[in-house]
C-alpha cells in the first residue's frame, strides 16, 4: 500500500528522533510491502523563525490531505520569552483542532505477562 505521510520533524531534538523513525517506516515499508511518501512540513519554533506562525496554513493543508501525521518536538529555550498565543506549543492544539482530534491518544496493547498486574513484569514476587 501507498501512504502519503505529513512529516514535522519540529524543533529541539525533534529533527534528530523523526529522522530515525523514517528509517525506521522505511525498514517496516520493505518488510510488508508498503511505501511510504514523506512530505516535510513546519511546525513549532522554526515554523515561527521561517514565517512567523507558529502553524503555517501550508502545514495544515498538507496534513489535512496526508494519511498520517509524524509529529516530532516543538518548542524550546529559544522561544520562551514569546507570548503565550505565538509559542511553538502552540501548533500542537491548531494542529488538533485543523484535524478534528480532541487528545493525544497512542495506540497500546497489553502483554499476556502484565494481565494480571499492571505495572509489573513476569516473575515479580509481591509488593516493593
Amino acid at each position: 500500500m501507498n501512504y502519503q505521510i505529513a512529516v514535522i520533524p519540529g524543533d529541539g531534538i525533534g529533527p534528530d528522533v523523526v529522522e530515525q523513525t523514517l528509517k525506521v517506516m522505511d525498514k517496516v515499508g520493505e518488510k510488508f510491502g508498503h511505501t511510504f511518501n514523506y512530505t516535510k512540513v513546519l511546525a513549532g519554533g522554526c515554523a515561527i523563525d521561517a514565517t512567523g506562525a507558529c502553524l503555517p496554513q501550508e502545514t495544515i493543508d498538507i496534513c489535512k490531505a496526508s494519511d498520517a501525521v509524524l509529529l516530532g518536538a516543538v518548542g524550546g529555550w529559544k522561544w520562551d520569552n514569546l507570548p503565550g498565543d505565538q509559542r511553538p506549543e502552540r501548533a500542537l492544539l491548531g494542529l488538533r483542532k485543523a484535524l478534528g482530534l480532541f487528545a493525544n491518544l497512542r495506540p497500546g496493547r497489553r502483554l499476556p505477562a502484565e494481565a494480571g498486574d499492571p505495572g509489573r513484569g513476569p516473575g515479580h514476587r509481591g509488593r516493593a
